[in-house]
Formats: C-alpha cells, structure tokens, sequence
C-alpha cells in the first residue's frame, strides 16, 4: 500500500528546503524527495572552482539567518553542506536515495511511484531546480566526432579535458569563467559569444547584486504578457564570485589571448561559423548594463545615500571588431567543444497534462493547471530572481499559502 502524506515535495536543493520550512511551520504533513543527497546539484554538478554569484548576504532561506562573511562568496560545495545543515536544522522530512519514477492521478489523489517505495498525496510541489538538462544547440550532432563535448554542468576542470584547444558556446557567467580558467591552463581557447549583461563586481561602494536587491529589480513581478521561451532567453550577467572585486568579460579573456568569436551558428564539414554581429552584441550589452547603473544612480539620488562615484563602470570595454568569421576545427587545434548555453528542463515521470509542447510546465506563479499541483524554482516564476537563492524564499512563502489552501478546500470536498 502506498504511505499516505499531505504534500509531497520533489528535490531538497535550496526552493525544496525552503518551502518544506514553511510547510513547517503551518504543521502541514510533508515529505521531501531527494534522488541523491541534499543539494546534489552543488555537490556533482558544479565545477570545483565554482562559487557563488551572489555573495553571502544575498543568501537568504526562510528561517536561515545571517551567514558570516557577508560580503564573501561561497563554494558551491560549501553552499551544499549548509543546505544540509539547514534541514537538519528545522528537522526537514527529507528521504534521500529516493528517485521519482512517476507521478499519476488516481482517483483524487496523486500516486507518486519512487525507487524506494510508493506515496499517496493530495498535492505534489516540483521543487526539482532550474539548471536540470544542459541546453545543447541540435547542431552539436554535426560535430566531428574526434571532438569532444561537454557541457559546464559536467566540466570539473582544465585537467580532465583532452589535449588540444577548446572552443566555449555562451558568453554569460559560466562561459566566460569557464574560458578564463581554461585558458590559464595553457590551452588555446575561443570563445562563441551570444547576447550577454556585462556587469561590475561592484558599483560605488557595494556589490552589484546587492545594489540590484535594494532597488528592488531582482522582485520585479513577472510580466504576465511576455512568452516563457522569451523570459528564459533573455541574457544573464558576467558576473565571477570574488571578494577581491575580480571581474570577468569578453575584453579582458582578449587581453589574455583568448579568441573571441560571435555567436557559433552550427558546423559543417568541421567548420563552425561565427555570426558577424559581435560588435553589436557588445554594443546591447553595454546599453543594458548603462540602464541598469542609471537605476541605481536614481535610487541612490532619490535616498540621499552617501555612495562614492564609480566611472570605470560606464567605461566600454576595448574594441573587439566582429571576431573571426568561421574556424575550421581540426586546423585551429580544438579538441573540444564546451557547452556553456545554459539550461532546460525535463519531466519524464510528470504523467499528468501539465507540459507546454516545449516540455515546460504550465503554470501561473507556480500554480499549475492539475489542480494540487504546484512548481516551485523555475525561471521568472514570480519574479525575476525566482530561480535564485535569494529568490526561491518568497516564492516558497506564497506556494505554501497555495498548498494550505488547497488542502483545505480537498479535505472539506472529501467530507
């Protein structure tokens, strides 16, 4: 007989834990699933060298309370063991080990088959994140295959990659780490440049991000008449996490010798093309960061905060023309092909009508049209920083309150 439960949580990565605390706290019955250990994607699925975006301060989960070292950045190892730390602190009913195998409707309730055992619910959360699957173009099929591919979930240092040069597709935060570190390895590196957000560590005195939360664009609503497929395209920022004030970007890896190259547009006969557009691809980033510093000049102004000037920030970058046209792989040397180009996600133990035809789930603020079912995590879910650490909190706030509600009026259809 499958064991009766409330609510089922899918995932104890940082939105899971955060929403089993507030299910907690309302006393509502939950268990969370977990397939591996407690925040597994930071512990497998992040390079070593990996840290955080944001720094400490920015690390907020219901009822976590103030890191030390606010101003620093953590390991994604470390950020890994304080979830764990963080569940165990409020007793989270966590069963690790647990893969889902699937999720039906059975006459009113949710049957939820997993390899260690079945569940019977009234409502299910998707907590499972917003990094699941790497997003590889179609056309990497194309590739030679003497060439290998990787993707920056599964990249775990310059060491591991074979002999030869590398070529990186995406440009965003991972992209340009990733050719950096790649690059001071002694390898050759190119480095496929899309649509992008060049942003400084810090700006007059504080950290970027923090800037960002105080002006309160990290919670700006999600806007109901723009797509799904158009909120997850839009460009991240180049952002490293470092107490030093360390910057990444496009012109700094040229100064170190890295080819920079525009967008990759696919392959064929071994050669790659590079979309001739870099220097306008530089140009929208640079108007998007100066609109960005523009809003936290008004802020600033309009709070009368004492904040020092920072007019290195609104400095563009040195010229980098169009970049290359092609590069024939095999006479550049490349031995490997680096998927930087973010990521998409995948239910296939999801059996209920739920999916858009791009295998998203449909929903409005989390809340699905399967009634008791809910997601929790994903991008611009709410707001912008859904997907976030410092975001999934109040998401998991207001999906809780969903939960309750839907359970009472359950319990009060069944009596």
């Amino acid at each position: 007989m499958p064991l009766r439960v409330d609510t089922i949580i899918m995932g104890a990565g940082h939105a899971g834990l955060a929403l089993s605390h507030c299910l907690t706290e309302k006393r509502i019955d939950h268990v969370v699933l977990e397939r591996g250990r407690v925040g597994e994607r930071w512990f497998s699925e992040r390079w070593p060298g990996l840290r955080l975006l944001s720094p400490n301060s920015m690390t907020r989960l219901p009822g976590l309370g103030r890191l030390s070292e606010p101003d620093g950045f953590m390991r994604a190892s470390d950020f890994a063991g304080l979830l764990d730390r963080y569940g165990h602190g409020f007793g989270a009913p966590v069963q690790t080990g647990c893969e889902v195998l699937s999720v039906t409707r059975v006459e009113g309730h949710f049957l939820v088959q997993t390899t260690t055992g079945d569940f019977s619910t009234r409502a299910v959360v998707v907590a499972t994140g917003a990094c699941d699957q790497p997003a590889v173009p179609a056309w990497a099929h194309g590739l030679p295959g003497s060439i290998r591919q990787i993707s920056a979930r599964d990249y775990t240092g310059p060491d591991t990659l074979d002999e030869g040069g590398v070529l990186v597709v995406g440009a965003s935060a991972s992209g340009v780490q990733l050719a950096g570190e790649i690059h001071a390895s002694g390898r050759p590196v190119t480095i496929a440049a899309g649509r992008h957000v060049r942003a400084p560590r810090r700006y007059r005195g504080r950290d970027f991000v923090d800037w960002l939360d105080r002006t309160g664009f990290l919670y700006e609503p999600r806007d109901p008449t723009i797509s799904n497929k158009r909120l997850q395209g839009l460009p991240s920022f180049q952002l490293t996490g470092s107490e030093d004030g360390k910057e990444v970007g496009l012109d700094r890896l040229s100064a170190q010798g890295v080819t920079i190259a525009g967008r990759a547009l696919g392959v064929s006969s071994g050669k790659v093309p590079f979309a001739g557009s870099l220097r306008e691809t530089v140009d929208e980033a640079e108007a998007r960061l100066h609109r960005l510093l523009s809003m936290i000049d008004q802020f600033i102004s309009e709070m009368g905060f004492l904040a020092p000037q920072s007019p290195e920030a609104w400095l563009r970058p040195a010229v980098l023309g169009d970049g290359p046209s092609q590069t024939d792989l095999q006479a550049a040397g490349i031995r490997t092909v680096v998927w930087a180009t973010g990521f998409r996600r995948a239910y296939p133990w999801l059996r209920l009508p739920v999916l858009s035809s791009q295998g998203e789930i449909l929903h409005a603020g989390g809340v699905t049209p399967e009634p008791g079912l809910f997601a929790l995590g994903l991008p611009f879910m709410r707001h912008r920083s859904s997907a976030f650490i410092y975001g999934a909190g109040r998401d998991a706030e207001a999906i809780a309150e969903a939960v309750a509600t839907h359970l009472s009026n359950s319990k009060r259809i069944a009596a």
